[in-house]
């Protein structure tokens, strides 16, 4: 999984009950990373727009009292909080954690739509977690990019606990059903679930590129200079 770029030092801002992107981060990036794990209070319910702005708050909140000198760049990785700001609103927070950590920040959500840009893909499949809600502000998310989604599956979590427990068995499983000819990518949203052991299978048995959050946020960390 690593390279022959620097080892990158990562303040990675995530949802409190995230358990899956710090590991999974570390491994994407190149050897001698380090990773300094902010956490976001919050709820057991999936994030929804009436519950953001408190979330957002918070964020700001810990991003001021928990500003690791250590690091070299912040990884803001809540995928469903990125998008459900939209381009716009995902940019303003951005620079926000910017102004207080004084840190380039990569964003999950923005990191999703720049890669699949990058290959080229403007029809895709896509998984989710997520309810029908948020499923749709993702949607408008990847429209706002030039990127369609044609074929659509969902775990439809219904809080965190549950979101916690989907295993990479399971993404794997419930990916192979989104394999299509007529699109040019299959992306796995969502920086919780598992899928670093699962995304170079799953692409060369779907001969297409498949892409995760967690993934093409490691990507744009190791191109992101301080």
């Amino acid at each position: 999984m690593t390279n022959h770029l620097s080892p990158k030092h990562v303040m990675l801002v995530v949802p409190e009950n995230n358990t899956t992107m710090h590991q999974e981060l570390l491994a994407w990036l190149p050897t001698g990373s380090t990773c300094h794990v902010i956490r976001v209070p919050r709820g057991k319910g999936l994030l929804t727009k009436e519950t953001l702005p408190h979330y957002k708050a918070s964020t700001l909140d810990v991003c001021q009292a928990g500003n690791d000198l250590n690091s070299q760049i912040v990884a803001y990785g809540c995928t469903a909080a990125g998008f459900i700001l939209g381009p716009e609103g995902d940019r303003e927070m951005a620079q926000k954690i910017q102004a207080i950590t004084k840190k380039p920040v990569v964003t999950t959500a923005h990191s999703m739509v720049q890669a699949l840009k990058e290959i080229g893909a403007k029809k895709i499949s896509l998984l989710t977690p997520y309810q029908d809600d948020v499923n749709d502000q993702l949607k408008l998310f990847l429209k706002s990019g030039g990127i369609e989604v044609l074929h659509f599956d969902s775990f439809y979590a219904p809080d965190v606990i549950a979101l916690g427990k989907i295993t990479a068995s399971e993404v794997a499983q419930k990916s192979q059903t989104l394999f299509a000819n007529e699109v040019d990518a299959l992306f796995i949203a969502c920086s919780q679930l598992p899928t670093l052991e699962v995304i170079e299978p799953l692409t060369k048995q779907f001969g297409k590129p498949v892409l995760s959050s967690i993934q093409v946020t490691a990507k744009y960390l190791q191109l992101t200079q301080q």
